[in-house]
């Protein structure tokens, strides 16, 4: 099922015509996330591909962010998928309180295709890994992103946001919920 990401308020892209999220289990505990950007991809500032490692501070230049909650617990993770191919994993024990890297997690498979008009970077999620995920509950999505331009300027996108400033990292936008298999 695709879903749009909404443009923040006090956010401005002129490259960008629209972002779309497909998201698709794959087992009980795997989630395929397709961002898909539309518009003037010349004008995106996007780091060259390179291995995939994990790196911190991605979302300070264009990322993609998925943030993952089991059903309405505090305990939540946030990932990070940079079109480099570099990627993070951090877990939260409540709102921006406790953050650590996650451990446990398998790093994402992510792979990129750009043209003139588009951008599409997938990310496989393996989540089984994972401690607070044990359960049968179903999970909570954040899905989010970060986009600069090459004139520098920044927008966040996400499927919902909170009123103020962006914050992903706010209940309100974790607002997709996902049945487990």
């Amino acid at each position: 099922m695709h879903h749009a990401l909404i443009l923040h308020p006090e956010s401005r892209c002129d490259a960008v015509a629209r972002i779309d999220v497909e998201v698709k289990r794959s087992g009980r505990m795997h989630v395929l996330l397709e961002y898909r950007v539309e518009g003037i991809i010349a004008d995106l500032r996007l780091p060259v591909p390179s291995a995939p490692t994990r790196s911190d501070e991605l979302w300070q230049h264009t990322c993609f962010e998925a943030f993952v909650r089991a059903g309405n617990g505090d305990p939540y993770f946030e990932f990070n998928f940079a079109p480099s191919m570099q990627w993070a994993a951090y877990r939260f024990d409540g709102y921006r309180a406790g953050m650590s890297p996650a451990q446990g997690i398998n790093p994402p498979r992510i792979s990129m295709k750009t043209d003139a008009s588009s951008v599409v970077l997938q990310a496989m999620l393996a989540l089984d890994g994972l401690t607070d995920f044990s359960g049968d509950g179903p999970l909570r999505l954040g899905l989010a992103a970060v986009i600069e331009e090459t004139n520098g300027r920044k927008s966040w996108w996400a499927l919902a946001h909170p009123p103020g400033r962006p914050d992903f990292h706010h209940r309100d936008c974790f607002a997709l919920e996902v049945p487990r298999i």
